[in-house]
């Protein structure tokens, strides 16, 4: 399993309305993707501009090439690209160790 790790920042003064889309995007769009396997939103305390969206995928093809090389993306980046301050830092990460 491979895990995004996107890095968001946004207008804090937006922030409600940012929470409903990336909720709507994620369980609209992207869960509907091929290898999708679930998702995490975080909020930084310290810094209320910053989220941190986790997404689980089967491969990093699926992500990177399934659905980021597809309409869905689109649809995607149209719901909640219009928040951003500037493009969202991504990263893609496997698994090293986990407690119970």
């Amino acid at each position: 399993m491979i895990l995004e790790h996107c890095d968001i920042e946004i207008d804090p003064s937006k922030q409600k309305d940012f929470e409903g889309a990336i909720v709507q995007g994620v369980e609209t769009v992207i869960s509907k993707a091929k290898g999708f396997r679930g998702y995490k939103v975080n909020h930084s305390m310290e810094t209320p501009s910053r989220y941190l969206l986790l997404i689980y995928w089967d491969t990093l093809e699926n992500h990177t090439v399934d659905f980021r090389g597809s309409a869905a993306f689109a649809d995607w980046r149209a719901i909640v690209g219009p928040y951003f301050v500037k493009p969202p830092h991504v990263e893609h990460m496997t698994l090293v160790a986990k407690s119970a």
